[in-house]
């Protein structure tokens, strides 16, 4: 399951733009604060990564803050951020109907609308899909129902050109495999542009995969690939993870089984593909870090390439200390071959652990690792859990979890 880390405290205080250049100890680059969230009105812990429109405004999530009826942090919001600093809350969630706590990010139309997922809220209170037009109106496209149908869609939508969505759900499906616990091992479904929903393959567990907690990637050419947390065989108590394709007919391909050694264990993000059909992506744990991890010998986890033939490539593997440490979020790649990304740990001291806050990263061609920023926790924000998004002008946008006023979590900048 993502890390979601509740912020300490909740304040209904209006915005706050922080101008300041951090440089982190151990980075190469710096930082600049472009929002930090105050935990009311404007939202709290951006758990998601950004999307951005000509204009250079930035959009995204929150899954806390807002108001509604969820509890001391409320339900979540959409927001956007101006080049200016300005932040515009577009759609507060009321935790009903209309859905509760997005945990991933937003995919956008030509015509300005924006969609997502909701985690939670709904009648059967299992999530939902969500459209947002440019006016701010909302519409349910589609209400999980629990069980076969799916529930707790927590990661990012893709869109292919005709305008259906895809994406996972966590859990629901096939409910009769202890494995799973009976909640299910999780779903990949498509939603038409009218809202009509398809489950396109229920995970069974065991080889087949387990809890894709991320959402899945298309090649254009009707085929879907992902990662699923667990599952793949027989390590790791209910699998290590998998990488998988499923194909315009709805038929899954374990593409590559984590065995949960060097090669990396519990992949809880997305992937990113290149024009060889090759997919990158993450481990949380594994990876040749072993004792030198916080957590011994699970590993502190890799940077991964798996062919289109299933030959897996450790990357790099992260070794616990200034380098980072647990990657809970994907990467994504320039021109050049080089890539980029965020460790949820390590950096230096604080935060969880006392390994660091995270940090942000460079993986050039020939796997040499440049730490571009290293988080301290305070102001400049911690523990980042989503992908980077390259801005403008070679800077690399992006959200942490906590940190800023009142430890809500901010939308920082950091330049390659």
């Amino acid at each position: 399951m993502v890390w979601v880390r509740q912020p300490t405290s909740i304040c209904s205080a209006a915005f706050l733009l922080l101008e300041v250049a951090f440089t982190g100890t151990a980075a190469q680059g710096t930082e600049t604060v472009l929002y930090t969230f105050r935990g009311g009105a404007d939202g709290s812990l951006p758990a998601a990564g950004l999307v951005a429109d000509t204009a250079g405004n930035l959009f995204g999530t929150t899954y806390f803050g807002g108001g509604g009826a969820c509890g001391p942090g409320r339900c979540g919001t959409v927001f956007e951020l101006a080049p200016t600093g300005s932040e515009t809350v577009l759609y507060a969630f009321k935790g009903d109907r209309d859905g509760a706590l997005p945990q991933g990010g937003l995919v956008a139309d030509e015509s300005g609308n924006y969609y997502g997922a909701t985690s939670q809220g709904g009648a059967s209170a299992s999530g939902t899909v969500f459209k947002l037009a440019p006016d701010g109106t909302e519409t349910v496209l589609h209400v999980f129902k629990g069980g076969k149908d799916g529930y707790y869609p927590a990661g990012d939508l893709t869109a292919d050109n005709k305008g259906n969505l895809y994406g996972t759900t966590e859990f629901g499906g096939h409910m009769d495999v202890s494995e799973c616990n009976y909640d299910g091992c999780g779903t990949v479904f498509e939603i038409k542009p009218g809202g009509t929903k398809t489950g396109l393959h229920a995970f069974r567990g065991g080889n087949d995969g387990i809890e894709p907690t991320a959402g899945v990637i298309s090649d254009g050419n009707g085929n879907l690939y992902g990662t699923t947390s667990g599952g793949g065989g027989v390590n790791c108590a209910t699998g290590c993870g998998t990488v998988f394709k499923i194909g315009p007919d709805g038929t899954e391909t374990v593409l590559y089984a984590f065995q949960g050694g060097s090669d990396g264990s519990e992949p809880v993000a997305g992937l990113t593909m290149d024009i060889g059909g090759n997919v990158y992506g993450t481990t949380s744990y594994g990876g040749a870090g072993g004792a030198n991890c916080p957590e011994g010998t699970l590993g502190c986890g890799t940077v991964f390439k798996v062919a289109p033939d299933g030959t897996e490539t450790i990357l790099y593997a992260f070794q616990g200390g200034s380098d980072g440490w647990s990657p809970y979020a994907g990467v994504i790649a320039d021109k050049q071959g080089n890539i980029y990304g965020t460790t949820y740990f390590g950096g230096g001291t604080g935060c969880a652990h006392n390994t660091g806050c995270g940090l942000v990263f460079k993986l050039a061609p020939d796997g040499k690792e440049t730490v571009l920023y290293a988080f301290q926790g305070g102001s400049d924000g911690g523990l980042p859990d989503a992908p980077l998004l390259a801005g403008k002008n070679g800077v690399l946008d992006g959200t942490a979890t906590t940190g800023g006023t009142n430890d809500n979590g901010v939308v920082f900048s950091v330049k390659k």
